[in-house]
């Protein structure tokens, strides 16, 4: 069974670290604004944006059933597949990609309080962990970045010989992995969030098979092209899961760059019907979407993010929705 004795541990000047990492990243996002338009921060090429159902599964195990998961139910939801930079690059490029998940017509207290939204968002990436331990890391590497030429250089500095090569041989192993379909790609959380009186990470795990390596010859926009052919003739399926804290050891809080060894539980299926999304609705869909603010803290207090990378999400993704003049959340 799962435990209830995980603990977050908040280090002394963490709330005014983070706040000055989200000023950074908000003048990386107008750094790379493209004719005076600003992205997002990071993610900022946009796949698509369809409709989708989130299927809630019966006879879920007790541990399972809190939150969005306390009952058999099909909410409505937004989706978007993305790339991981700042910058709007070729999806040859080795990047890391996402998928968001807007859950509509969820009820309840909100963990960022105050809130009349009736939303659920599920944030998710190909690997199963971070390269990075800790936020501080994170900014490390996104500042090195900038300079490729001086970024070995600039992480050995900001973290260390031997850490810096184990990082780089993570961040190779996933987002320089080549990508056939985001269709066929499982998406993890990487870190956790509350399900109730529990944590857990969740995943995305495709119900589709594809190509496990892209054809030679696809085009710069490959990854958004494939998404809609494959729509155009059928649906997109996904099986929900959540993966629980055990033990500090094997399922660690704070540490993002661990990968959970404990079972999955299957939860529910996220389904993308078929959809023209090249048709005048669904281009107005996709612009909707793509105009919508996608954070892990748009979330049920069942559902509050965990884990110091988590914490400075919750700094940093504010001033990035300001600045590109993101939608109010559907309420």
């Amino acid at each position: 069974m799962p435990s209830t004795d995980w603990k977050e541990a908040v280090p002394a000047g963490e709330k005014e670290r983070f706040l000055a990492y989200a000023e950074e990243l908000h003048a990386l996002q107008k750094k790379h604004a493209e004719n005076g338009t600003a992205a997002r921060a990071l993610h900022a090429k946009g796949h698509t944006g369809v409709q989708g159902t989130l299927e809630v599964f019966a006879d879920l195990p007790e541990h399972a059933r809190h939150g969005v998961f306390a009952s058999p139910r099909t909410f409505d939801a937004r989706v978007r597949w993305s790339n991981g930079s700042g910058k709007r690059q070729s999806d040859k490029a080795g990047d890391v990609r996402g998928i968001a998940v807007k859950v509509l017509g969820v009820a309840g207290e909100k963990a960022l309080g105050g809130s009349e939204a009736k939303t659920q968002d599920f944030l998710a990436i190909q690997s199963s962990s971070t390269p990075f331990r800790t936020a501080d890391e994170f900014m490390t590497f996104v500042r090195a970045a900038e300079s490729p030429a001086t970024l070995l250089f600039k992480l050995i500095g900001g973290l260390g010989f031997g850490r810096t090569f184990t990082v780089l041989k993570q961040i190779a192993g996933s987002a320089g992995k080549a990508v056939g379909s985001l269709a066929g790609t499982t998406f993890y959380s990487a870190l956790p969030i509350r399900v109730g009186p529990y944590a857990a990470r969740f995943a995305f795990v495709p119900r589709q098979a594809t190509d496990a390596v892209p054809a030679e010859g696809r085009g710069r926009e490959y990854l958004a092209e494939d998404l809609r052919a494959r729509l155009a003739k059928g649906p997109i399926a996904y099986d929900l899961r959540l993966q629980f804290f055990e033990d500090e050891a094997k399922t660690p809080i704070e540490d993002g760059s661990v990968d959970w060894s404990s079972p999955y539980v299957d939860v529910g299926r996220l389904t993308i019907p078929t959809q023209d999304v090249t048709s005048e609705a669904g281009k107005k869909l996709a612009a909707e979407v793509e105009a919508m603010s996608f954070d892990p803290w748009h979330a049920l207090v069942e559902h509050t993010p965990l884990g110091g990378i988590m914490r400075a999400r919750k700094v940093a993704y504010f001033p990035s929705t300001k600045e590109r003049g993101a939608t109010k959340e559907p309420s």
